[in-house]
């Protein structure tokens, strides 16, 4: 079997954050044809694993992964594009394709990048070669990718643990249909729910690991090849946005109906189970006096970049240089200009610097501080897990800024926070602080869950909020939760 594989991989904000170009899959990911082959881990890397197992000859086209962002510029996506078509036309002929997509990725131009893939690349190979993509569970699932594809498989955690092992069951889903010649029928059953990730959780108890837990289990049935849950990356703002299940059967597309149906009202039922409640940063401070020994972590999910934000919000910041008996903290920032004054200066330098909301100023306004440069740093670090492991980070130039106790960790580029590691490559164990600023809504969790003595998530102005409520979507039509509590007579939106 002739195997085509490729991948344009990342995630994007519509309301904020800075444009994507090709100098941040350069930092990252970034393969052309057969220097793709050498991928060996995340979910390229098991899907190759996979496909060598099977025997398959592969055709190797693009890989381009990186961390979220804004959108994705129009050249950038020009480039990867046309650079996948191409060597796709070059491939043929081929007996199947594999896409490993995230599902939320917008260019400047092309609101829907993987609907708008999948579909040129049905173009490309004509209606009888399958194609399966693989999706983040974040994905926003849309009519051209279901349309166009004939299966698609979601990664299953989040944190997100599996992207290698998503890889290889989309891989095997695509060899065993062509080895069987299986028909794939697939369904998308999906209610207006549109919530924050910070709820979003695969392991314990929660409404969403509940949720996944039945959606995978479907999967024991006999003719159901693949189930998949989806909690829609909720920072887009597109049409007929929602949350809900993907499945795919052996040809039978009633079932297919059924099932997904079933789940999506499920998690209609468990909507607000999903909204996160939040406190101003003021408050949690206050509330953090009264806690017991041990790291507080301020969770400030409004300023992810790993979910497209600029990461330069200074919210946390203000908050705690306004406290009092604050005893030591950590804060990350992203801003190149106070990154490169720092090194200009040198260490130990006494300065007064400009701080924060420089690339996204729509969110907030820069705070001036009187501080120390600390520590210097070319700002490379290795990921230690996650859909990047293995893989060298690079924040660019980078200082740590003291003000009093409190220690500002500036960076010149946004990076994805899978754990800790941009602390550790400067010798910080943030474990060892008293405050801890943590602008992820979900992987602090691999980091300060058993040591933390509290853990508050905070209301702060940005493009990335633990609730969507007031969020200024355009495109988006009501009614949705969180804004409509209840809409009467609700069915689920089905794609086929």
């Amino acid at each position: 079997m002739r195997i085509a594989i490729g991948s344009i991989l990342t995630e994007c904000n519509q309301f904020g954050g800075s444009p994507i170009d090709i100098d941040w899959f350069k930092r990252y990911d970034l393969a052309y044809g057969e220097d793709l082959l050498k991928v060996d881990a995340g979910v390229v890397g098991g899907a190759l694993a996979t496909l060598h197992q099977e025997n398959c000859d592969i055709a190797p086209l693009v890989y381009a992964s990186t961390c979220p962002g804004g959108y994705i510029s129009k050249d950038c996506y020009a480039h990867l594009r046309s650079e996948l078509l191409n060597r796709l036309q070059e491939s043929l002929p081929i007996d199947g394709v594999l896409l490993l997509l995230h599902g939320a990725a917008v260019a400047e131009g092309t609101p829907d990048i993987e609907g708008d893939l999948i579909t040129a690349v049905r173009q490309v190979i004509g209606s009888n070669i399958p194609i399966v993509a693989t999706l983040d569970l974040h994905a926003h699932v849309t009519a051209p990718m279901v349309a166009n594809a004939d299966a698609l498989v979601a990664w299953e955690t989040y944190p997100h643990r599996d992207s290698e092992t998503t890889g290889a069951r989309g891989a095997q889903l695509l060899v065993d249909s062509l080895k069987k010649n299986k028909r794939l029928a697939m369904v998308m059953a999906k209610v207006p729910v549109i919530t924050g990730g910070i709820l979003g959780g695969t392991e314990g108890d929660g409404a969403f690991a509940q949720l996944m837990r039945k959606t995978k289990a479907l999967e024991r049935q006999e003719r159901v090849l693949s189930s998949s849950l989806f909690l829609v990356h909720p920072y887009l703002d597109q049409e007929q946005m929602g949350s809900g299940c993907l499945v795919v059967t052996d040809g039978d597309e009633t079932l297919a109906q059924t099932l997904a149906t079933e789940i999506a009202m499920e998690y209609w039922h468990q909507r607000h189970n999903l909204e996160a409640e939040v406190l101003e940063p003021a408050e949690a401070i206050a509330r953090a006096h009264s806690a017991g020994p041990g790291p507080i972590v301020l969770v400030e999910t409004a300023d992810c970049a790993g979910g497209g934000a600029a990461g330069d919000s200074i919210a946390s910041l203000r908050a705690l240089l306004n406290a009092t008996d604050i005893e030591d903290a950590l804060v990350p920032v992203v801003d190149p200009q106070a990154a490169q004054t720092c090194h200009a200066a040198g260490l130990n330098a006494e300065l007064e610097l400009t701080l924060g909301h420089r690339l996204d100023p729509h969110w907030g306004s820069p705070l001036k501080a009187r501080g120390r440069v600390a520590q210097l740093s070319d700002g490379h670090f290795t990921y230690r897990g996650g859909i990047w492991d293995s893989v060298e980070g690079e924040m660019g130039p980078t200082a740590l800024f003291a003000i009093g106790r409190i220690r500002v960790l500036i960076t010149t580029h946004a990076t994805y926070d899978w754990a800790d590691e941009q602390w550790q490559a400067l010798g910080i164990d943030p474990r060892q602080t008293r405050f801890i600023v943590a602008k992820n809504p979900m992987n602090f969790h691999n980091v300060y869950d058993s040591v933390a003595a509290a853990i508050y998530i905070l209301d702060t102005p940005g493009p990335t909020p633990a609730s969507v409520k007031n969020l200024p979507f355009k495109n988006l039509q009501r009614p949705f939760f969180p804004k409509d509590p209840d809409i009467p007579n609700l069915k689920p939106h089905i794609l086929r």
